[in-house]
């Protein structure tokens, strides 16, 4: 009867070590996805479709300016502004993570609406390995 109690208790314990461990682990995920990068993901809408595009920090210049803001203005001013569109993808280890596919020009008289894209999703540059 002992016995019994006690590996049940156990296996509660074991249980219970597993959660914790599982959210520890997913906590650190979705820190370390949100971690200032080098690049930051915008969803540009246009008349035709939206499309979600990446471009370095340091791009945009500092400031106090919000990022998306800094990122319509470079638009205005460099059209067409050449940046990486971006997608979920599997990288080498199955995980997903938000790499870029292909290069884009950005034409200021065709966008509507230019807004932050947030993810969970590591962002991987676009000279890092697949």
């Amino acid at each position: 009867m002992f016995s019994q109690l006690l590996r049940r208790h156990a296996a509660v314990g074991l249980y219970l070590v597993s959660i914790a461990a599982a959210l520890v682990s997913a906590a650190s995920l979705v820190a370390y996805a949100q971690e200032p990068g080098s690049i930051r993901l915008f969803k540009v809408v246009s008349p035709r479709d939206d499309i979600v595009v990446g471009i370095e920090s340091v791009q945009l210049g500092g400031g106090s300016t919000p990022e998306v803001q800094r990122f319509a203005a470079l638009v205005q001013d460099k059209s067409p502004l050449t940046v990486w569109q971006y997608a979920a993808q599997k990288d080498a280890a199955g995980a997903l993570v938000q790499a870029p596919i292909r290069q884009v020009a950005l034409f200021r008289n065709e966008l509507v609406r230019i807004e932050p894209y947030g993810t969970p999703l590591q962002i991987k540059a676009p000279g890092a390995a697949k």
